[in-house]
């Protein structure tokens, strides 16, 4: 199966998405088509039957355009912006003059000229929205477009047979609506340009993380000089000379020098941090004082920056179980919109009110746009991305938020998420030589544990040292004769430890600290002693876990004695320990049972686990593995993004339903109202103009009530 993604422009709500899904999924070939109105992008999986060249054609033939780049896809946008605003210019100020002329005794303007104006207003101002109607009818998609041309069409028409008939109609029925269905437009355009300025500011931390990538980049060459190169063409191996206060272009390790790097932009640190040689930076943040030598380790696709960029798109077009039923909402809601008008002009005609009838038919189909349905959720949606970027947390998949709801159990994963990973060795009991072994092994492993023994005996280390190495996840080393791990792994492979040795381990593990056994040759030889401290603020956040009726779970492959000193520590009472990769996802699968579960870790021996879980959360900090698995990144790896996280699903949640009430409830009080439910009791009848003026507040409503969500504390 082969994919495609094309940037659409010209859609003007939920429903051009819809439609543009629909007709694709018509063409031969097309087995997949996700439309995304948010991102103005769409994603197509199709075989070798496909032609992409019909499908490019149809979106055209629809009335939309296709832009080859984001540069072109925002260009149109932004013209599009402009478009709406010239136009929203002119139609104001010709049904003012309408209007004036329609409430004059004296007919200041000759009718010939008020058709024209009318004609500028309706067909000019609205051509985008004529257009897409009238290829959308023919399609057989229904959009808003098709409700604001049946509306306001019907009104010029009937304005027009006014005109030419008026001697013919009766007194009660000799009205023009010219000003009517312009004012239409007018208000329609006006809710389009507020709408779309809008958007425009939800995704404004997308577009400042599109800006923070350099185009350029200064590579060092093999005879030593530099030359300026596009930072889209490094590659993997390049040297990239970054001076003071230039922005970084590449993922890579500094080979030399050093400078403070502002890494704010990326994962919400204040300060800038030092670097020097051998650590990591990262395209996008600030080279603040220093002049360094980079070694790019990541091509520029796969850089942080890259993939966070991947994600945030990714993540806006996923669907909430929510945001999907209000989809089939609207995709149904046309039609029966369409054929309410008809039921409301039949209904009054029958009275002999035929006037009133079409009134009230064209209110229906004006104010019935479903437009405020369909941005319930995804502008909402945008905003919280955004907003948890400002807090360091990087949403994957925004179906996460919907999850947190229900939350019965938060598991933990202990060295490295509960505690800081920043592991030392205490002591050991092994003789030089053997520690030599070990810790020559150990440089060949990137585990906390291994970098610790490394550190600890660095002087021991010969760069020449060469061994079959096996990682055992949940167990330890074993590297030729070697063995390094825990007392399990000794008791598989049939070592024993004598009375004294294990009594001494017993009290090391005791007081709270680690042991790492290591057995030479078939013999035991000795322990090394290592410790592991809690994150300052882990028991605060355990305890307002457990103010949220939320259970905190400690699920961990360390030992039973250290993981329980733990989980005494911070007041949690369920406690998994000396479990293998394969038990853990059992354990959460276990759980699900009872609840929904989140897991925070950061091992590759969690992934299994992360992927089990209903919200997956990992540490940044942690293996690739665990991060691609997980469907939440915490990129200062605080456990305060836990209940940050927490907060910001209760909050997009409550934005979200707030939206979908006030569309549900604008349409189900509106449209009765339209249709004229008030008129014999109480006089009320809106006109068109009015009718459009609520359609347009309804949506540029939920708009900025998503909005109030990048302003929200969490």
């Amino acid at each position: 199966m082969n994919k495609i993604e094309l940037k659409i422009s010209g859609m003007s709500c939920v429903n051009c998405a819809n439609s543009i899904k629909k007709s694709a999924l018509k063409i031969p070939g097309i087995k997949s088509a996700n439309v995304d109105f948010n991102t103005h992008c769409a994603v197509f999986e199709y075989d070798q039957n496909a032609d992409i060249e019909a499908l490019k054609n149809k979106i055209i033939k629809l009335g939309f355009g296709i832009a080859n780049n984001q540069d072109e896809l925002e260009n149109a946008q932004n013209q599009e912006l402009k478009n709406y605003q010239n136009k929203f210019i002119i139609c104001s100020i010709i049904s003012a003059v309408l209007m004036w002329a329609e409430m004059s005794k004296s007919n200041p303007i000759p009718m010939p000229f008020m058709i024209v104006l009318a004609c500028i207003g309706i067909f000019y101002c609205g051509s985008s929205f004529y257009s897409h109607a009238l290829k959308s009818l023919k399609e057989r998609n229904y959009d808003m477009n098709v409700l604001i041309f049946l509306g306001t069409f019907s009104a010029f028409c009937y304005s027009i047979f006014a005109t030419i008939f008026h001697n013919q109609i009766p007194q009660n029925l000799n009205y023009l609506y010219f000003s009517g269905a312009t004012m239409v437009i007018t208000f329609v355009l006006l809710g389009k340009y507020l709408e779309n300025k809008a958007k425009a500011t939800a995704s404004s931390y997308l577009k400042s993380l599109i800006n923070l990538s350099p185009t350029k980049a200064f590579i060092i060459s093999s005879d030593g000089s530099t030359k300026e190169t596009l930072a889209s063409s490094l590659k993997i191996g390049d040297i990239v000379l970054v001076k003071t206060g230039s922005i970084i272009p590449c993922d890579g390790i500094i080979e030399n020098g050093g400078a403070e790097i502002d890494t704010s932009a990326i994962n919400g640190e204040s300060m800038p941090v030092y670097k020097s040689t051998g650590q990591m930076v990262y395209s996008g943040t600030l080279n603040c004082n220093g002049h360094i030598l980079i070694k790019v380790t990541k091509s520029p696709n796969d850089t942080l920056l890259a993939q966070i960029l991947n994600l945030i798109q990714n993540a806006a077009s996923k669907k909430l179980s929510i945001s999907r039923i209000a989809d089939k909402v609207a995709n149904i809601f046309i039609p029966l919109v369409i054929a309410t008008s008809v039921a409301t002009f039949c209904i009054w005609a029958s009275f002999g009110m035929e006037f009133n009838g079409i009134l009230s038919a064209i209110c229906v189909l004006i104010i019935s746009c479903p437009c405020a349905l369909g941005l319930a959720t995804p502008i909402a949606i945008v905003c919280a991305i955004s907003l948890a970027l400002k807090h360091s947390i990087l949403i994957k998949n925004p179906v996460a938020l919907e999850q947190f709801n229900d939350i019965k159990f938060a598991v933990f994963d202990k060295t490295g998420t509960i505690t800081t990973a920043d592991i030392s060795v205490i002591e050991t009991s092994l003789n030089k030589s053997d520690l030599s072994i070990v810790a020559n092994i150990s440089a060949l492993n990137s585990h906390p544990v291994s970098n610790a023994i490394t550190n600890y005996a660095k002087e021991l280390i010969n760069v020449k040292f060469q061994s079959k190495f096996e990682y055992i996840s949940g167990l330890g080393i074993k590297s030729d004769n070697v063995l390094i791990g825990n007392e399990r792994l000794l008791n598989l492979n049939l070592i024993s430890i004598d009375k004294n040795q294990k009594a001494i381990i017993e009290q090391k593990m005791d007081a709270g600290y680690g042991v790492v056994l290591v057995a030479i040759d078939g013999k035991f030889s000795g322990y090394i002693v290592i410790s592991d401290t809690i994150k300052p603020n882990a028991k605060e956040i355990i305890n307002s876990l457990k103010s949220q009726n939320i259970t905190p779970v400690i699920l961990s492959g360390d030992s039973h004695k250290i993981s329980n000193l733990v989980a005494k520590e911070l007041g949690i009472d369920m406690v998994y320990s000396e479990v293998l990769p394969h038990q853990k996802y059992e354990i959460i699968e276990d759980l699900k049972k009872s609840g929904k579960v989140a897991f925070i870790a950061d091992g590759i021996n969690d992934a299994a686990a992360l992927k089990a879980a209903d919200i997956s959360i990992a540490m940044n900090s942690g293996s690739d593995l665990a991060k691609n698995s997980a469907d939440i990144i915490l990129m200062q790896n605080s456990l305060n993004g836990v209940i940050k996280s927490i907060n910001l699903a209760k909050k997009s949640n409550t934005t979200i339903k707030q939206n979908l009430t006030w569309a549900f409830g604008y349409n189900t009080i509106c449209i009765p109202i339209a249709a004229g439910i008030l008129e014999p009791s109480f006089g009320i009848h809106l006109t068109p103009m009015w009718a459009a003026l609520a359609m347009s507040l309804s949506s540029i409503s939920v708009v900025l009530n998503s909005l109030r969500l990048k302003l929200a504390r969490i």
